[in-house]
Order: structure tokens, then C-alpha cells, then sequence
């Protein structure tokens, strides 16, 4: 995969360096391994599912970290313990991995649950109040509202 050159963006943006340095450092990553496969879905406009296929991995052997924009899934599994010489054949990857996600500003893990293989892991968006968007009457006047106004009509 060939790279981005984001220079003609940075050159005319401000503020916006987090958002382009995301974008190279996928592209960069996007040529890694992918295990293990994973879904992210949109569940509403502020949650979101996180599912990773883990099969064979118990509870005590994933780690989640959540800390400031990074959601970090480890599993950790004892690759020497398996006697695989009895194995005709091995396609199930049972093998230790690392996956992050990058979050954005306000979203936290929810909960998280292992069940028949997958690892589903919940986020909420919460914006603080002081954060949300608000209407500013102009010259100190007072709102009116328009559907109030409609409705009547």
C-alpha cells in the first residue's frame, strides 16, 4: 500500500495534526497482521461495539486498557504449552496478540464480555455539557421557536 502525503493539508489546517498523524500511523499499521479479525459497528450516535474473534482464549489471559484515546486489547497465551506434534494439521490461530484502537475525544469502555469466542466490547460517547453545542440569541434577544410558530399556523 503506498503512503498519503498529507503536506499540502498540514500546510493550510490548524490543529488538526492529531487527526493526520492518525491517518499516516494506519496506513503505516493497515500493512501489519490482522489477528485477530475484529468488527466495529455503530449501535446509535453515541455507542459503538467493539467484537474481536478470540477463540481459545479465557478471560484471565486478555488484558483491556482504556486510557485517553487508546482502547489496547492483549492476549496472552503460553505457546509452549501445546504439544502440537499430535496435530495433522493447525489452522486455528491460538497464537498471543496486540490490538489498538484509536478513540475519539469523550468515548470510554462501557463494559466488556467474553462469550462463545468473542470478545465484545462496549463504548459510549459522553460529551460534557459544557461541550455541547448551544444556540446564542443575538442582541440578547430572546429565542423563538420556530415549530412553536408553525404549529399554530
Amino acid at each position: 500500500m503506498r503512503g498519503f502525503d498529507l503536506t499540502p493539508y498540514r500546510r493550510s489546517t490548524v490543529g488538526f495534526d492529531r487527526l493526520f498523524d492518525l491517518i499516516e500511523n494506519n496506513a503505516r499499521l493497515a500493512q501489519g497482521d490482522n489477528y485477530p479479525p475484529f468488527n466495529i459497528e455503530r449501535l446509535s450516535e453515541d455507542r459503538y461495539r467493539v467484537t474481536l474473534a478470540v477463540a481459545g482464549f479465557r478471560p484471565e489471559e486478555i488484558d483491556i486498557t482504556a486510557q485517553q484515546n487508546l482502547l489496547q486489547v492483549i492476549g496472552r497465551k503460553d505457546e509452549g504449552s501445546t504439544d502440537r506434534s499430535k496435530f495433522l494439521h493447525v489452522g486455528i490461530a491460538n497464537r498471543s496478540f496486540e490490538r489498538r484502537f484509536e478513540l475519539a475525544d469523550f468515548v470510554r469502555v462501557e463494559k466488556a464480555d467474553l462469550a462463545d469466542g468473542l470478545l465484545t466490547i462496549e463504548l459510549l460517547r459522553e460529551v460534557p455539557e459544557a461541550m455541547k453545542p448551544k444556540k446564542i440569541a443575538v442582541n440578547g434577544g430572546q429565542l423563538v421557536d420556530i415549530n412553536k410558530d408553525r404549529d399554530a399556523a
